[in-house]
């Protein structure tokens, strides 16, 4: 098997591709079939990549094929954005009747769909502390047919023990689906551990650059052929201009997560320190409650990803975010330029202050995405933003 690395460099290369170095973009919504007997072959073959880009792509199918070696699956299917990878999963997956358990600390979309979305259509839903296995294992019956988890999660970096998720899921015979966005496939691959079904928001750190959305969904052929249906109804197609720039951002990912990994972890030794700071949550730490389970889990490293909490509250988190110079104020994560915000605002207007505040979204807390600036600027940056001389 390829190390990652060569593997990124090295794919399979697509129809109409076969002497090109760059992947070919078919930017086309449908395409011509020679005869009568070729269309009616083209129609009649599932996922057909040059049939009609509702349900194929030679682009999107490429990038398929590389997301799935990368998290160690059989299959991929490509989407629109990262939010319609989850719920072309969970609704593909699940009925009225159906039981689902999911945690607290979810991205806060993921959530909605699980406090709004899925009661209306008949399907019961139980949150838990996803930090507590117990508690997991209490809340799944009879009629759980799909547990639903994110590790690291967004924004307190909380974990979730993949290997008991997938002991309780085996017992009631239920399915696993885990949102790998943060994790990365370079640091985890849950797939490896026994979790069913792996998503992204491949407009984070798998694109890498800001400039495209996109998710996807990674599991055996099985499970992605149905919920490949379920997405050729919902519609929520990947374009095969963002599967390109896809593509060229995940020969770089290996690297770009390396130096993510290095720099979000002295990032946060530094503000472990400052006297300004009241509590950083990095699953890096030592002191992050769930460090061994992270040493375990996250064998390629921690994330580019931190949070922190401010001592003087929300006004304290916006005058510094205000100060910084560098990092961007925006929403997301995963790219080359850092971004810093604070998830209260974020939350907050999505899903009310009360949800927010039962997810441990602190006043003071900032949300902080670390790019590919050299380290010592960005800790100068946080330093002088932090009342440093």
């Amino acid at each position: 098997m390829k190390r990652v690395d060569t593997l990124l460099t090295r794919t399979e290369r697509g129809p109409g591709s076969p002497s090109d170095i760059a992947p070919v973009l078919h930017q086309t919504a449908t395409f011509r079939a020679v005869d009568d007997a070729s269309f009616i072959e083209m129609a009649s073959t599932p996922r057909h990549s040059g049939y009609y880009t509702r349900d194929g792509n030679p682009t999107v199918a490429e990038a398929e094929g590389l997301i799935a070696a990368l998290e160690g699956a059989e299959s991929c299917l490509l989407t629109a954005s990262g939010m319609g990878a989850m719920s072309t999963a969970v609704l593909g997956l699940v009925r009225q009747g159906d039981h689902v358990v999911a945690q607290r600390s979810h991205y806060m979309g993921t959530t909605q769909l699980m406090s709004e979305v899925l009661p209306r259509f008949g399907v019961e839903v139980t949150v838990v502390d996803q930090t507590d296995s117990q508690a997991i294992a209490g809340a799944a019956t009879s009629k759980t047919r799909l547990i639903v988890v994110e590790t690291p999660a967004n924004p307190l970096l909380t974990l979730t023990d993949l290997a008991n998720v997938v002991e309780v899921a085996k017992r009631h015979n239920a399915l696993t689906l885990c949102d790998n966005t943060i994790g990365t496939p370079i640091n985890q691959q849950p797939i490896r551990i026994g979790i069913d079904l792996v998503m992204h928001s491949a407009t984070k750190f798998l694109g890498g650059h800001h400039d495209l959305m996109a998710g996807c969904i990674v599991g055996s052929r099985k499970l992605i052929d149905q919920l490949w249906r379920e997405h050729t109804v919902f519609g929520s197609v990947a374009d095969p201009f963002a599967a390109w720039l896809l593509l060229r951002g995940l020969r770089t990912l290996a690297l770009r997560v390396q130096r993510q990994n290095e720099t979000a972890l002295q990032l946060a030794r530094f503000l472990e320190k400052h006297p300004s700071i009241s509590r950083v949550h990095y699953p890096g730490l030592a002191s992050h409650p769930q460090h061994a389970l992270a040493c375990r889990q996250m064998a390629g490293g921690f994330g580019g990803l931190l949070s922190f909490e401010l001592a003087g509250g929300f006004a304290a988190g916006n005058r510094f975010i205000n100060s910084l110079q560098l990092p961007a104020r925006a929403v997301s994560f995963g790219g080359f330029e850092s971004l810093a915000t604070q998830p209260a605002a974020m939350w907050s207007g999505t899903i009310g202050d009360a949800a927010a505040a039962a997810a441990g979204i602190a006043p003071g807390l900032v949300r902080f995405a670390v790019g590919l600036e050299h380290p010592d600027d960005l800790l100068e940056d946080l330093g002088r933003s932090l009342g440093d001389s």
